[in-house]
């Protein structure tokens, strides 16, 4: 698990790494994570690690395992640095009122020339980003799922209004007991590319965020990304 501070108010990466398994194959459904961070841009370049220009200000790194990171060359913010997240859509308008209409996102900004839409649960949190690829969505193997965390008593309402609404529900609302860690409750949705998206609790309530206010009166957050790694390594960027 990486990041730049606790999850209840950062966004992590949760790398996963399974024995016998040499390679994961890239989709086009994760498209990658945009960092604010000049230090970032700093340490890619003392490490001698490739950087291309991505746009005024912006760099791409390509991690292992081919996953792109796209650098912003300013001072990190006094919050979180994870910025946004991309996942790539088939259908830009279907996708956008899945997330904004269904699940209470904020639509923060639309770009039809990048053909993008900017959604997210609160100012100061990472956001999502949808771009239409113009074509079905390849899955691969790489990519795992956000996960979404909220308080206990909004896991039912969410799981009901899906259901009602129709939209595929992968795993139903269930408790995922660890020994020694706190218990977790998780209704694992799939959008309308069938990419994999966790609602979560950790057995505690979460600070909401003042500035949500979506149709469920939810305090959910962007909390974390699971990804496929074949090599068993964290990255000295950050």
């Amino acid at each position: 698990m990486v990041g730049y501070g606790a999850e209840d108010d950062h966004f992590v990466a949760e790398l996963t790494y399974n024995y016998g398994v040499g390679e994961y194959r890239l989709g086009s459904d994760f498209l990658g994570l945009t960092l604010q961070s000049s230090q970032a841009v700093s340490n890619a370049r003392k490490l001698g690690w490739p950087l291309a220009e991505a746009g005024e200000g912006t760099y791409v790194a390509e991690v292992p395992g081919g996953y792109k990171f796209y650098l912003v060359d300013k001072e990190q913010p006094a919050t979180d640095p994870v910025q946004k997240v991309t996942l790539g859509v088939s259908d830009l308008q279907r996708s956008t009122r899945y997330w904004s209409a269904l699940l209470g996102m904020k639509v923060y900004e639309r770009n039809e020339d990048k053909k993008t839409v900017l959604l997210g649960y609160a100012d100061h949190q990472c956001k999502l980003e949808l771009q239409d690829i113009g074509a079905a969505v390849d899955r691969g193997t790489a990519f795992g799922r956000i996960a979404f965390s909220c308080p206990r008593e909004q896991l039912p309402e969410i799981e009901a209004l899906v259901k009602k609404e129709s939209w595929k529900i992968l795993t139903p609302l269930v408790s995922l007991d660890t020994p020694g860690k706190a218990t977790v409750e998780v209704v694992i949705l799939a959008d309308p590319t069938g990419t994999q998206h966790s609602i979560v609790t950790l057995g505690k309530m979460l600070k909401p965020p003042s500035s949500v206010l979506d149709r469920f009166n939810l305090s959910e957050q962007m909390c974390q990304v699971f990804i496929g790694s074949s090599k068993y390594e964290t990255s000295e960027l950050q």
